[in-house]
């Protein structure tokens, strides 16, 4: 089967959706598809990733104002690619994003008589306000909900990546089918890491008790939650540490948060990580996982944690609800600093807690294999573009 991907976002811009769409890229492409991947140039200068391949096609972008994370590729050069791309025939198309990505993807796939299929991401309802504050929020939700709608229904069939989002989709009025497909770990997210070397190089002593956030530093993560939650784990655990593991456009007001708070030296913030050697390092170094997203379509750097046998405490919202509900290798809190607070210094003082749960987090993460869930997308894929017969 030939698959063709159009994304307005892929590494080196590091996010859920960059990982979603390589982690299945990889998996189809080992069961035998080819997958041709549609994405934006990014300047030399940003974060390092390995060399292209043939199968990904960049597009000239140019910079996004107020974020200088993203990319807005060239509609001439995105329609361009298409067309030089076209003749190849491909069996579907599917979008990963809602910007040019949609527009693009909706119209090959119309010119070309294709199936068309897109994952819906990001609750963009909930993301709106941030980066764009003079919109009224009410306005802003009703416009993202709008949106969502009309673009869903444009399509074959959404892909939403948990219950929560389904949901929600259904709730906006999309009339189209919905399939539930998370996104999987591939197999080198269970290559244990290497924690020990990790806080030596970090300068962290062997037993200080380590906290961690891996993600996007974006006012929708509510990294501030777990901030402020340090002024009540340094009241519990004075010599606590909590890392923070990415860049983002809320990095600079964390910083001045912690520093306002006096927490500062509770608090680090490590910025990126490559995802291989460096971050499996990162996670098998700490004693607790924290995440306090309340808008997550998934949470797939909860199963990464869980993956390097490191307990998580989460807030049970949205998508994370599918990966926190069976209460394997997690405990739940509910949106209070005190309450979290309080879950996380149980795992910290009570280590035969702690042990037990880290073998029940590697344990349940194994069951969520990036090979099975890829089987299952191609499974979709087979029913929107059955092979031709002899």
């Amino acid at each position: 089967m030939r698959i063709l991907k159009i994304s307005d976002v892929y590494f080196p811009r590091v996010n859920g959706v960059s990982t979603s769409i390589e982690t299945f890229r990889r998996d189809l492409h080992a069961l035998g598809h080819e997958v041709v991947l549609v994405a934006p140039q990014y300047p030399d200068s940003g974060p390092k990733q390995p060399a292209d391949d043939e199968s990904i096609v960049r597009v000239a972008a140019r910079a996004v104002p107020r974020d200088p994370e993203d990319r807005a590729m060239s509609w001439t050069g995105l329609r361009k690619t298409l067309t030089q791309l076209g003749p190849r025939k491909f069996d579907i198309v599917h979008v990963h994003t809602p910007f040019l990505a949609h527009y693009a993807g909706v119209r090959f796939a119309r010119e070309f008589n294709t199936p068309l299929v897109a994952t819906y991401h990001t609750l963009f309802e909930e993301y709106l306000h941030h980066y764009v504050p003079m919109l009224p929020r009410a306005f802003g939700r009703s416009a993202a909900r709008r949106l969502s709608r009309s673009q869903c229904n444009q399509l074959d069939t959404v892909i939403a990546p948990s219950q929560a989002m389904h949901d929600a989709l259904k709730n906006y009025g999309v009339d189209k089918p919905i399939e539930i497909l998370p996104t999987g770990l591939p197999e080198e997210r269970f290559r244990l890491g290497d924690g020990a070397a990790f806080r030596n190089r970090h300068g962290i002593p062997p037993q200080r008790p380590l906290l961690l956030f891996v993600g996007r530093a974006a006012h929708e993560k509510n990294i501030g939650f777990l901030i402020d939650m340090m002024c009540e784990m340094r009241r519990l655990e004075p010599t606590a540490l909590l890392l923070i593991a990415g860049e983002g456009p809320a990095a600079p007001s964390l910083r001045a948060r912690a520093n306002q708070l006096g927490v500062s030296d509770s608090v680090r913030f490590m910025g990126y990580f490559d995802r291989g050697d460096e971050l499996r390092d990162c996670y098998s170094a700490a004693d607790v996982f924290v995440f306090a997203s309340l808008t997550e379509t998934q949470g797939l750097v909860l199963l990464e944690a869980m993956a390097q046998s490191v307990p998580v405490v989460a807030i049970p919202r949205m998508g994370t609800i599918d990966i926190l509900a069976p209460l394997l290798g997690c405990r739940h809190s509910t949106e209070n600093t005190q309450a979290f607070a309080a879950v996380v210094n149980e795992l910290l003082t009570d280590r035969e807690l702690r042990a037990r749960l880290a073998v029940q987090a590697r344990q349940y993460a194994q069951s969520w294999s990036s090979k099975k869930m890829a089987e299952r997308l191609c499974s979709l894929y087979a029913r929107l573009a059955p092979p031709a017969g002899p």
